[in-house]
């Protein structure tokens, strides 16, 4: 379940669950307490191993969460969607790109 407040008013502490779309157009899901930073290492080639020869990658969701054992749960909830599931969850939200 997404925390109420919006992802920019985010605190110290609070993490974000997030789905980059890659230069395939597949996606990759994970979690982060930096998001901003986290994004230009996939970009950079010092993402996760699945982001490294896929980019450039461009921010499609974020999703705020209190703690980082929510934002792991939630993430699995996510990686377990179909790719139609997640196009449905980013096509929800329209976010400004990162």
């Amino acid at each position: 379940m997404p925390d109420d407040r919006q992802p920019d008013d985010h605190a110290v502490g609070d993490w974000f669950v997030y789905i980059v779309e890659c230069a395939d157009r597949s996606f990759y899901t994970g979690i982060t307490n930096n998001l901003e930073r986290r994004v230009d290492e996939h970009n950079a080639g010092k993402g996760a191993r699945y982001t490294r020869g896929r980019g450039p990658v461009s921010l499609r969701y974020r999703e705020l969460q209190p703690d980082r054992s929510r934002a792991s749960t939630r993430e699995r909830e996510i990686k377990a969607l179909s790719r139609q599931g997640k196009q449905e969850l980013i096509n929800q939200t329209a976010i400004d790109r990162v």
